[in-house]
């Protein structure tokens, strides 16, 4: 497993809980995040309870300021351990929901997906293998989505609210 530990206060100061695994419920640990050290393994973020809300996505690395991180604020409720892929990547997006319209198949990161796919708006998705990281806007910015191997019919299904994807990129183990 991997390990992070998380900061009260900005600069890795105040309280800190050390965590190696998934946790669902961090609230006892912790009143506010304002900074973190990702000291092994790729994470992801969850602004509530059960891994729901926002979703960030960290590697090993210092994160001085929940801002680092494009936290919206400092609030971290759960946190989920992504496990090590050796596979391939592969994805198809789709312009309509239920793998309708125009499709395209991908097996990289995208920077924008507008300049690759012509369309801002991404209705549906199947992930045949690896773990995607989808983002709002461009350049790996916004508010940002993790997507499983599986079939994600509509947006709402990968937790969007809107279909706009900016940009996405493969998940795996960073050094």
């Amino acid at each position: 497993m991997g390990k992070i530990v998380f900061y009260e206060e900005r600069n890795f100061q105040g309280r800190c809980y050390e965590c190696s695994s998934d946790c669902s419920d961090l609230s006892s640990y912790f009143n506010r995040c304002n900074s973190i050290r990702v000291e092994s393994g790729n994470w992801i973020l969850y602004e509530h309870p059960s891994y729901r809300g926002h979703q960030y996505y960290l590697w090993k690395g210092e994160y001085p300021d929940f801002q680092r991180w494009m936290g919206f604020n400092d609030s971290i409720r759960s946190c989920h351990f992504i496990p090590h892929h050796n596979g391939q990547y592969k994805m198809r997006i789709y312009e309509r929901g239920d793998f309708q319209g125009q499709m395209m198949e991908f097996f990289d990161d995208c920077p924008n997906t507008y300049d690759r796919f012509h369309f801002h708006d991404i209705h549906s998705c199947n992930v045949f293998d690896g773990h995607w990281m989808f983002y709002e806007e461009p350049n790996y910015r916004g508010r940002q989505y993790l997507l499983r191997s599986g079939e994600y019919r509509r947006y709402s299904d990968w937790g969007a609210s809107i279909s706009r994807i900016g940009s996405f990129r493969r998940v795996h183990h960073r050094v």
